[in-house]
This record gives structure tokens, sequence and C-alpha cells, in this order.
């Protein structure tokens, strides 16, 4: 009794050596976990003119909501954009201002919207408190 509490009728605890009891286990064979797939296939609008809304890293009054317009050229897996001849549209407080930027990367976590430019129109908010 007088080794209780010392390690020595434990085993190898506290020290470096084989897994409890003595053991060793074998290595586990990996898993391959089966790869994802893209939920949305950007490659239909390739080189199509796509509209791309994301929130603004802009600081004021109030965060500016972005609208960008360009055609398509290159994407990841990550959403990660690049589109040319690129139109920016900012809607502030005041008026809506709009400029042209040519090429850009957009960072595909900052993206809250894509959609086609042809075959699609900006309607009014139904759900906006009439005025």
């Amino acid at each position: 009794m007088a080794d209780r509490g010392r390690g020595a009728s434990r085993g190898f605890r506290g020290t470096a050596g084989p897994a409890r009891g003595g053991r060793h286990m074998p290595p586990q064979p990996t898993m391959d976990k089966p790869k994802r797939e893209a939920i949305l296939d950007l490659s239909k609008y390739a080189n199509e003119r796509i509209r791309v809304k994301f929130t603004g890293g802009r600081e004021g009054m109030c965060q500016a909501l972005q609208r960008i317009t360009g055609i398509l050229k290159g994407y990841d897996q990550l959403l990660n954009l690049v589109l040319d001849e690129v139109q920016e549209e900012l809607q502030g407080d005041v008026e809506p201002k709009t400029r042209t930027l040519g090429l850009v990367v957009l960072r595909g976590p900052t993206i809250t919207l894509l959609s086609p430019v042809d075959g699609s129109e900006e309607i009014a908010n139904p759900f906006l408190a009439q005025e």
C-alpha cells in the first residue's frame, strides 16, 4: 500500500510510453471524404453580365449597400469572382452614385446575392410601408 498514488502500480502513468494496458494501437485507416459539389453552377454565367450585391465596409451615417454589375470572367469554389467592365452603384442616404471600375476581383464571403442581368428586372418592394 505504500506505492499507492505514486504511479508504480498503475503502469506508465505520467511518462512517455505505450497506451493504457501496455498495448500499441495500430494506425487507423484514413477515410476519404466524398468531394463536395458546388451548390451554385457559375459556368452558365461565364462571359455574361451579372449583378452582385454585397455588404460594404463603408462607414458613415449608415452602411451603404453596394451593387456591382459586370461580365463574369472567372470564379472559384469559395465564390471569389473576377468581373470585367464593372459598374459600381452605391446607394446611400442622399442619392445613388455610379462609377466605372474595369477589371475587379470580388471576395466570395462578402457576396449576398448573385443574379444574371439579362432576363431579370428590379421591382418595388411589396412589403415596404406605403407612404
